[in-house]
């Protein structure tokens, strides 16, 4: 019984219009006077023409790079500037007193420190942020430079040297 049930099920798929080309749709009105449309003819009815579907080809080939879900490492490349005091300004400060401002781009992540240099000589301990406050420098050209150092005290960026001039009275 039931491999005659399969066998007209098969039957009656095989039969029907598989594609849509093959099949005609036809549309008339009925006594009340609405459109009806159907798959067969009636009295009276016309064949409605229709256009061909939209067909999309498939793509030939599949790009997997989109598919790896492995974590990639990123570097992040920082970038470590002196904002204050500006290249060749003067200070002028009897106490020989003079605050650095840096800034650090992205924002830095913990563990990471900045390091001063001044002329060419590292200048306090580094520390978690770019503001400095420096005392009794001497008078004269000085030149300063900050160092980005990472958690194992490796240099990861480095700002470019800025002068500065520090005014003082001079003591007779």
């Amino acid at each position: 019984m039931i491999k005659l049930l399969l066998f007209i099920l098969l039957g009656v798929t095989l039969a029907a219009p598989v594609h849509p080309k093959t099949a005609k749709i036809y549309v008339w009105r009925n006594e009340q006077g609405v459109l009806v449309f159907s798959d067969s003819p009636m009295p009276g009815a016309e064949e409605v023409k229709t256009k061909p579907g939209n067909i999309i080809q498939s793509s030939t080939s599949l790009d997997t790079e989109v598919l790896d879900i492995t974590p990639q490492e990123t570097v992040e490349e920082y970038e470590i500037a002196i904002s204050t005091p500006k290249n060749n300004a003067t200070i002028r400060d009897n106490t020989g007193s003079i605050y650095i401002g840096g800034g650090i781009k992205p924002r830095f992540k913990p563990g990471l420190e900045v390091q001063l240099v001044l002329d060419g000589k590292p200048h306090q301990k580094p520390q978690k942020h770019s503001m400095f406050s420096l005392r009794d420098i001497d008078r004269g050209e000085h030149k300063i430079k900050m160092l980005l150092l990472d958690e194992k005290g490796k240099v990861i960026a480095s700002s470019a040297s800025v002068t500065f001039y520090m005014h003082r009275a001079s003591t007779n």
